[in-house]
């Protein structure tokens, strides 16, 4: 193992989980909350560490107990779920050139471990002067680095749920407005992305109280469409 971490793609794997650790601290109060929210939600603890486990995405995690606890049906569930995630195809997207010649057996993977958290770190790893062969293994790192973070810490809200009443009132979600903010902040350098981020916020407090956590997806879209408008009027500018 030592030998390993001494390698290339060791150093790369070891950097990526390192550089995230941020990322962890801040999504560790969110992943107890989950835990914490999953019975009185009426989940299960093997509902709630499943979820975490093939889901893996946190805040659509929360959306489906909130819908859950509603009573809503499994179609609204999946249907909701589906749209708040569609902004990893935005980073998927943004990812693709840099993974385009790895196998099916590094891309799916990687794509199931895609996070806001993850992107935030090795998109700029990935975009270094640097000719490095083995940045993949660094998305490796912050990948398994994540995804390992969440299912403790889900354990850890699922146990703590059980055996301490009240800590879902203790605000410790806010951590996780927290890391958001310290994600989107340093990529606010250009118009299109200050514009997008500007109408995203705008349409979601506006749209605050429709139900099923519309306003999100509206919130998206409008994002969407005005970084895209900005980027195309960027473009005919030059």
């Amino acid at each position: 193992m030592t030998t390993f971490l001494a390698s290339p793609r060791g150093t790369e794997l070891w950097r990526g989980a390192c550089d995230s650790l941020p990322m962890l601290l801040g999504a560790a109060p969110f992943g107890v909350i989950f835990g914490t929210l999953a019975a009185p939600s009426g989940l299960s603890m093997a509902g709630a560490l499943g979820m975490s486990l093939f889901v893996f995405a946190g805040s659509s995690q929360f959306i489906a107990l909130t819908l859950m606890a509603s009573g809503a049906g499994l179609a609204v569930i999946v249907l909701t779920t589906f749209v708040v995630n569609l902004r990893h195809a935005l980073y998927s997207a943004t990812l693709l050139p840099y993974v385009a010649a790895l196998g099916q057996r590094w891309r799916l993977p990687l794509a199931f471990w895609l996070t806001d958290e993850t992107f935030a770190v090795v998109q700029h790893r990935y975009g270094a002067a640097d000719a490095s062969p083995f940045k993949h293994w660094y998305h490796l790192g912050s990948s398994l680095a994540m995804y390992g973070n969440w299912l403790l810490w889900t354990l850890a809200g699922v146990l703590l749920g059980h055996s301490v009443e009240g800590l879902e009132r203790l605000g410790l979600e806010f951590a996780m407005a927290a890391t958001f903010t310290g994600i989107v902040v340093p990529m606010l350098k250009k118009r299109p992305m200050v514009g997008a981020a500007l109408a995203a916020a705008m349409v979601a407090l506006a749209a605050r109280d429709l139900p099923y956590k519309l306003g999100l997806m509206l919130a998206a879209v409008a994002g969407v469409l005005v970084g895209l408008y900005l980027e195309e009027r960027a473009g005919e500018a030059k």
